[in-house]
């Protein structure tokens, strides 16, 4: 019965997808939505619906719709409808077999890092608390309950008057070094043109400071990976654990197969490349020491950007996806890489990391619910079911691409930054960007080198500066005064609060959001 419910949802996740990206050029939360629905058909009074009252049912179905909302629009969707605008239509079917492959090996490699030193279970990943606040709410009411329903109520409302609530509650819970940069970068970018008169985003400044903010993380995160352990003696005892032994206690994934995990995933990304060029007929178009570096860079480039965007998506709670494959495309042209490969390139690098950003956030709704990882073996346990129900998603979503996307693209429903994307491409790139992306990565990479591993200053002042959602800056850089002052007034007890109080902001802008995007495209 619950694999019965995890396609139906994942088919309505994938169908929703598809529809809203394309009308509107977002991709909606359905996790809420899922949660919901189960909790739903828990109370309706038969015997075999009755299973569903189970938290961890509840949670397989809400990673399901939200694994197969953001695997056919973002990871499906977005990259064969660059090929289509382009006029190659021979290769919307490569492109569709290479994105559908990296976004399988986009989840199965946050699988195994997932609660390791790289991404823990115990980074914020906000949209992944909201969903298990609202299970648990729903599970156990009371004052909980009253304290989430409050906040969803606030959500709604403040959405209602165009106020982002979600940018608001993950402020309650992320970190405040990382967030107070995402809210100044977020200011920066509403406000360049009326305050300074210039916009950032056409003088490429965030993609420069992502792309030296994104170089500097890489070797953090290559310090973390290879870092030589060291060693401890105690007085009359052997040489005592190591540090790194001490310091991988508290994670189900070790560093050893982090790093195993990472290699493996670069090997796999790069088959992927193989199979884009030689299915997508591009080989003809390039000598082979080209070719040669398309492989190398385009795997590189699906590798990183998959890290970016999950560290992005764990510290804040939104993934600039769109905006870092756009990074990946500029520095393909510069290389000078031919217009076929490039639409190959970006479609290729753009199918990585929605589904490792969203997969993070059902894990960490699995790992809320059963318990905060407290029994270790039934944390793993717990997470390869999920695993197992996102892959099912994955393959529903795909199915789902296959049969609808002709008629998408019959009524030329495709999703608005694919024509980004290909008026790039045809437009060719000019010296003047190389000089501004490596002008501002000098910055990015400085202010990332200051912030450390675990605050993400660079990436997260870039995504900010990424994203142009009006009023959100004030909403994060408000949410953490708030947060600060509640912290010192209440002590330890506003923690509890503020997390639930959060779950409710987040929950009621997604559903409002949500909702809201159906109703306009019913109409």
């Amino acid at each position: 019965m619950t694999l019965i419910l995890t396609i139906v949802t994942a088919v309505f996740g994938a169908i929703i997808g598809m529809q809203i990206i394309t009308s509107l050029g977002v991709t909606p939360s359905t996790s809420i939505i899922g949660a919901l629905l189960a909790m739903v058909i828990a109370r309706i009074p038969v015997t075999l619906f009755r299973k569903f009252k189970s938290l961890h049912r509840q949670n397989i179905v809400q990673t399901s719709i939200s694994s197969a909302t953001f695997g056919a629009a973002n990871s499906l969707l977005i990259p064969i409808g660059i090929p289509f605008l382009m006029g190659a239509q021979d290769l919307i079917i490569p492109m569709l077999i290479g994105a559908a492959l990296a976004m399988f090996v986009d989840a199965a490699i946050l699988y195994k890092l997932f609660d390791s030193r790289l991404f823990p279970a115990t980074g914020t990943w906000a949209p992944g608390v909201a969903t298990a606040e609202a299970i648990i709410a729903g599970d156990k009411g009371g004052k909980r309950a009253g304290l989430l329903g409050l906040g969803t109520g606030i959500g709604i409302l403040g959405a209602l008057f165009h106020i982002p609530m979600s940018a608001f509650g993950v402020a309650f819970i992320g970190n405040i070094w990382a967030l107070s940069m995402f809210g100044i970068g977020l200011l920066i970018r509403q406000f360049s043109i009326p305050l300074f008169g210039v916009d950032v985003n056409s003088h490429y400044i965030p993609h420069g400071i992502m792309v030296g903010a994104g170089i500097v993380a890489l070797v953090q995160v290559s310090m973390l990976i290879f870092a030589k352990q060291k060693t401890t003696k105690k007085p009359n005892t052997e040489v005592a654990a190591t540090v790194e032994a001490v310091d991988e206690s508290n994670f189900t994934r070790s560093i050893k197969e982090a790093r195993r995990t990472l290699g493996l995933g670069f090997v796999a990304y790069l088959v992927i490349a193989l199979v884009i060029a030689l299915t997508g007929g591009i080989m003809t178009d390039m000598s082979p020491g080209m070719l040669i570096g398309f492989l190398l860079f385009a795997a590189f480039a699906a590798f990183v950007h998959e890290l970016i965007v999950g560290i992005a998506a764990m510290h804040s709670g939104w993934f600039p996806a769109f905006a870092v494959a756009f990074i990946t495309l500029l520095i393909g042209m510069m290389v000078g890489f031919p217009p076929l490969a490039l639409a190959l390139l970006a479609g290729f690098s753009a199918a990585t990391g929605p589904a490792f950003a969203d997969m993070g956030y059902d894990f960490k709704t699995g790992h809320i619910l059963r318990g905060n990882g407290q029994d270790r073996d039934y944390e793993i346990y717990g997470r390869k079911q999920q695993y197992i129900t996102a892959m099912i998603a994955f393959g529903v979503a795909l199915l789902t691409v296959v049969v609808t996307y002709k008629g998408f693209f019959a009524q030329n429903l495709v999703p608005p930054v694919d024509a980004v994307y290909v008026s790039t491409i045809e437009a060719g790139a000019s010296s003047g960007v190389a000089k501004q992306l490596l002008l501002w990565a000098i910055p990015g990479a400085i202010i990332q080198m200051i912030g450390g591993s675990s605050r993400q200053l660079g990436i997260m002042l870039a995504t900010g500066l990424l994203i142009l959602t009006p009023y959100a800056g004030f909403a994060v850089l408000s949410g953490i005064l708030i947060r600060i002052i509640w912290r010192k007034v209440k002590g330890k007890e506003a923690d509890t609060q503020m997390s639930i109080l959060a779950a409710g902001f987040i929950a009621g802008d997604a559903l409002f959001s949500f909702f809201s995007s159906v109703f306009k495209i019913s109409k």
